[in-house]
């Protein structure tokens, strides 16, 4: 029933209790598309999950524990809630049960022989009353409830005190000087003066060692190459056991996986001059930071990094100078020769204590007075000293030893830019030039040229033999070329045009015809002779910005790895896929030869197809 509009509301005042309109006494009702809304939200099903938990049930109960002799959160809780508990035989009158119950008392009344006479004054049974009664009932015990848990015994405890006075401290510290100068007592004792500088080197190094700080930096040193390796976990398995399975659909060609950047914060506005891996710890590489533009030169810096720690370098040497070049000896690979463009060459120890290194030339012993471009060890000399060879703009080739001081014997003069040294042949070696010429020399004719060629239109950036050939080298140079000699030809046996500035190329230690080279657009290029004699079977950037440049490249002597810099100061290691270090495949019942005879007769044969047959002849 609609109420009867008021006054105000015949009037058309809205008097806010709902009734907005009227139209002849009758209210308007709500539009049909609401109603329709409304049913069809009637007939919505919602769903809803219920669960057993007990909403109530206390989430912060806490038990002693014996063990660990205090109170511990317990994390089962008891989810059961009782709402009714009814402990007798009590029915409902109503029910099924209640009426099967009546039924049998009838039955049970009608067959006693006393009820014959009862049978005319039959009466209902009274009702019990169902809220205030009482029955007899037996109940049998209920057992308690007990929870299932088990307890240690508590372990047995001891209490232990002590004080420390300033008597106690001061006891060791006494016994501690004692010892201290027995030791210098020892070290006076030696008669010899020539091995007073060892001692007091030993003992220095014996006191460091016996420092509690040494002993944690060491355990400290390995503990942090293990978090290195588990952190980079991924990339030690793709080093150790990764292989490209799709290099089988490339044609022969191969690719390049990123593994390790190694990278030093103040070391980031250098360029990376020089790399050299340590040929006993073959995880173990030297890099050396200075810059190419003579503009801007300043501080350097030598590095060494670890496959095993990529994230922080194993040694640092700061120098005032930038470096150009290094090389690690090869049977004493704790020494490393290094060259400055402040045309200095040093020696350094990592022995040795410090940052400095233990020789380094001077005026007074003939250091050069250019940058110096080419750092070489040779074998020992007659007397067993240590010596090494240097190269730079001055024009001078320099032979160093290391005995109290530095001796110098100079080359001709020439503008020297790189230096290499044959493997076989311990006179000879290759001087490359900034006039892009290559100059064959020899220790005994210091006089003159054993042979010079007409390399390049540009400087000389490498030139380097090969490890297997005893007559081929490689070159490479800015003007965007590598080509590959016969020492005993003038002219180049190969000439590759790499389309940028050739920073740096590099033999493979695995095989004869296999090289790599960088180039200044950020590119790899890596070729191998026996597969494809014009092109790359690789090219890959393997930079993150495109205005960087690759300075250096170097092969791992036996992982197949390569390493490279460039002039932001970042080493990126790669590791070579199956196609770029192919073995020929073996006839079925033979077995391939092995050896360097195999990798020197498969240059040959290349190089047999180039020569003119009187050169093939000779």
């Amino acid at each position: 029933k609609v109420p009867k509009p008021t006054k105000d509301e015949e009037e058309g005042v809205d008097t806010g209790d709902g009734w907005d309109e009227w139209s002849h006494g009758k209210a308007l009702t709500k539009p049909a598309d609401q109603l329709e809304l409304t049913e069809a939200e009637l007939k919505e099903e919602i769903t809803r999950i219920l669960t057993a938990n007990n909403p109530h049930a206390p989430q912060n109960i806490v038990r002693y524990s014996f063990k660990e002799r205090s109170y511990k959160p317990t994390s089962v809780v008891d989810q059961m809630a009782v709402h009714f508990v009814l402990e007798g035989s009590l029915l409902h009158q109503d029910s099924d049960e209640a009426r099967r119950l009546r039924a049998k008392e009838e039955c049970g009344l009608q067959d006693r022989p006393d009820s014959v006479a009862s049978k005319t004054d039959k009466k209902e049974p009274k009702l019990t009353n169902q809220f205030n009664f009482s029955e007899r009932a037996s109940q049998t015990l209920n057992n308690p409830l007990r929870e299932r848990s088990c307890q240690t015994e508590p372990p047995p405890r001891s209490i232990f005190s002590a004080t420390a006075n300033q008597w106690e401290i001061y006891d060791v510290y006494v016994e501690e000087l004692q010892k201290q100068e027995k030791n210098k007592e020892k070290q006076k004792a030696i008669p010899s003066k020539k091995d007073n500088e060892k001692s007091k080197k030993k003992m220095m190094l014996m006191e460091t060692q016996g420092d509690d700080f040494t002993k944690v930096g060491k355990a400290s040193k390995i503990f942090e190459r293990m978090v290195n390796q588990n952190t980079f976990d991924d990339i030690a398995q793709d080093f150790k056991y990764f292989e490209d399975a799709s290099d089988e659909f490339r044609d022969q060609e191969g690719t390049l996986l990123p593994l390790w950047k190694f990278q030093y914060d103040k070391a980031k506005r250098l360029s990376v001059t020089a790399l050299c891996w340590n040929n006993k710890y073959q995880d173990l590489f030297a890099v050396g930071m200075g810059s190419y533009d003579f503009s801007k030169q300043g501080r350097g810096m030598l590095v060494f990094y670890s496959l095993k720690n990529s994230a922080f370098p194993e040694y640092i040497y700061p120098t005032n100078s930038g470096v150009l070049c290094l090389h690690i000896h090869e049977q004493h690979s704790h020494l490393i020769a290094v060259g400055f463009y402040d045309g200095c060459v040093a020696v350094y120890n990592l022995k040795e204590e410090g940052l400095e290194p233990v020789y380094k030339s001077t005026a007074k012993t003939g250091k050069h007075t250019d940058p110096v471009w080419q750092v070489r060890w040779q074998n020992d000399d007659m007397d067993n000293n240590h010596n090494f060879y240097s190269v730079s703009s001055d024009g001078r080739v320099v032979s160093w030893t290391l005995v109290k001081v530095m001796l110098d014997a100079s080359c001709p003069q020439l503008v020297v830019q790189r230096l290499t040294f044959h493997k076989q042949i311990d006179y000879l070696f290759l001087v490359g030039t900034e006039e892009g010429k290559i100059h064959k020399c020899s220790k005994t004719y210091s006089s003159q040229f054993l042979e010079t060629y007409n390399a390049h239109s540009m400087a000389v950036d490498a030139v380097k033999w090969n490890p297997f050939h005893p007559k081929v080298f490689i070159s490479c140079s800015s003007d965007w070329t590598v080509k590959i000699w016969d020492h005993t030809i003038n002219t180049p046996m190969f000439t590759f045009d790499l389309n940028a500035a050739v920073g740096d190329v590099s033999w493979s230690p695995y095989s004869s015809t296999v090289f790599a080279a960088v180039t200044t657009d950020g590119t790899v290029h890596v070729f191998d002779l026996n597969i494809n004699k014009y092109e790359a079977i690789c090219q890959q950037s393997v930079v993150a910005k495109k205005k960087t440049k690759l300075t250096h490249i170097e092969f791992n002597p036996i992982y197949p790895i390569i390493i490279v810099g460039d002039d932001r100061g970042y080493v990126t290691s790669l590791k070579l896929s199956p196609n770029l270090r192919k073995k020929p495949k073996a006839k079925k019942g033979q077995e391939l030869p092995k050896g360097p005879e195999v990798e020197i007769a498969k240059m040959e044969k290349l190089l047999s197809l180039l020569r003119e047959p009187e050169q093939n002849a000779v």
